[in-house]
């Protein structure tokens, strides 16, 4: 029973982390989330499946920490690795220059600019 419990709390976890970046998207708000131990704010652009099967969320951060030191640009981070995920208030006012859309990082891509 445990077991099946912990289970059905992963599934709903990653709904929810997958609604909220599918919700920034579509509504062009910020998303915060913690990620390898720092705390991040993105505008995302992308999400969906990458070429190896985890979903996946191409953004622009702009504000928080990152364990390689670059604070600011371009990164792809795993959904199943974000914790904390929030969609802030502020908006952003659309894609960042160098976005691709359908980003060949992507096997599948669920929502995007």
């Amino acid at each position: 029973m445990r077991r099946h419990q912990f289970l059905v709390e992963r599934l709903l976890r990653r709904r929810r982390i997958s609604v909220s970046i599918v919700t920034a998207i579509q509504s062009r708000n910020l998303l915060s989330f913690v990620y390898d131990g720092f705390r991040r704010t993105v505008e995302p652009h992308t999400y969906g499946m990458d070429a190896k099967g985890h979903m996946a969320l191409r953004a622009y951060q702009v504000g928080g920490g990152s364990e390689s030191g670059e604070y600011v640009g371009w990164k792809l981070f795993h959904s199943h690795e974000m914790h904390g995920v929030t969609v802030q208030p502020q908006t952003f006012a659309g894609p960042r220059p160098g976005y691709k859309r359908a980003d060949k990082a992507f096997a599948s891509i669920r929502a995007q600019l």
